[in-house]
């Protein structure tokens, strides 16, 4: 490890959606004529990560379920096809190979262990991967980069609290490495999917009046707003009252690990728009790129 203090070099909340995967023909067909503005918001994206300069890239993986444990991904080497079990009819044969980063993975366990957590590395190299994780590979380009990529599971039988106390172990973990790290998390803001005898309200698939419900919509629009301004304390003093009945895409695991790396309800960070709010199967969906410099 670097004897100089790691740093979270940046942060984002991004959207997966399989639909992104699709041809552009087909996203075009989808999107009365125009493709997601999330496509183009992957290259603002990538243009700030490159920018960062990251040693790592941590992905909370809003697919990744588990129980019992908050589980980070600690082999040296990923590699193979994958393919979705959820929609196996268009995301197959989707190739990987990438490093990981196991120095990482093991300092995050060894903080939690220290402070009596529930973080804890997984090295088997043959551990399946979900496409929360690789869809952000291939549409980041982070293969092309070479950057060592270290995922984090959503664990599925705690409180919301719980995913803020694992995110201030891996901030403490990430001081202690030396590493540049950009955070990503991967998911959507509210999930709640449209039946699948579902009639669009707009023509355009993406358009956010497609999003399942009004009052969804309009909690995803508060929270936007409050990112811009770097509330995160607001967002987590609602949550309760608010996003929890949404509810968010993996009761908000991707986000609340996030923001407990960057310091809970201290963080100030401001979120950047990088891409429209848009629908994906009812979920709310959008990128947004967090200046960790004041977080």
């Amino acid at each position: 490890m670097s004897s100089s203090a790691g740093h979270i070099v940046g942060a984002a909340i991004v959207s997966h959606h399989p639909g992104l995967m699709q041809c552009e023909e087909f996203r075009r067909l989808m999107g009365h004529g125009e493709d997601s503005d999330l496509i183009p918001g992957y290259a603002r994206l990538r243009e700030r990560l490159v920018a960062a300069r990251p040693d790592v890239v941590l992905i909370f993986d809003s697919h990744w379920f588990t129980t019992g444990y908050h589980l980070v991904d600690g082999g040296a080497k990923y590699s193979g096809s994958y393919i979705s079990d959820e929609m196996p009819w268009y995301l197959h044969g989707v190739p990987y190979d990438y490093q990981g980063h196991p120095g990482l993975a093991l300092q995050i366990e060894a903080v939690s262990r220290e402070r009596g957590g529930y973080n804890r590395a997984i090295c088997h190299p043959e551990l399946g991967r979900h496409y929360a994780t690789i869809n952000l590979i291939k549409q980041l380009k982070l293969e092309v980069l070479g950057t060592p990529v270290v995922s984090a599971s959503s664990c599925q039988n705690c409180e919301w609290p719980h995913f803020v106390t694992s995110g201030e172990m891996i901030g403490e973990a990430i001081r202690r490495s030396g590493l540049r790290v950009v955070l990503l998390a991967s998911g959507a803001l509210s999930h709640k999917f449209n039946g699948i005898d579902w009639k669009p309200n707009h023509p355009r698939i993406f358009h956010e009046s497609n999003v399942s419900r009004p009052e969804n919509i309009e909690s995803d629009k508060r929270a936007i707003e409050r990112f811009e301004q770097g509330r995160h304390d607001e967002i987590l003093s609602n949550w309760d009252e608010d996003y929890r009945h949404k509810p968010w895409e993996a009761f908000g695991a991707h986000y609340l690990q996030m923001v407990g790396a960057m310091g809970g309800a201290k963080c100030r960070a401001k979120g950047e728009v990088l891409s429209a709010y848009e629908n994906a199967r009812g979920t709310g969906n959008i990128h947004m790129w967090f200046d960790t410099s004041a977080g």
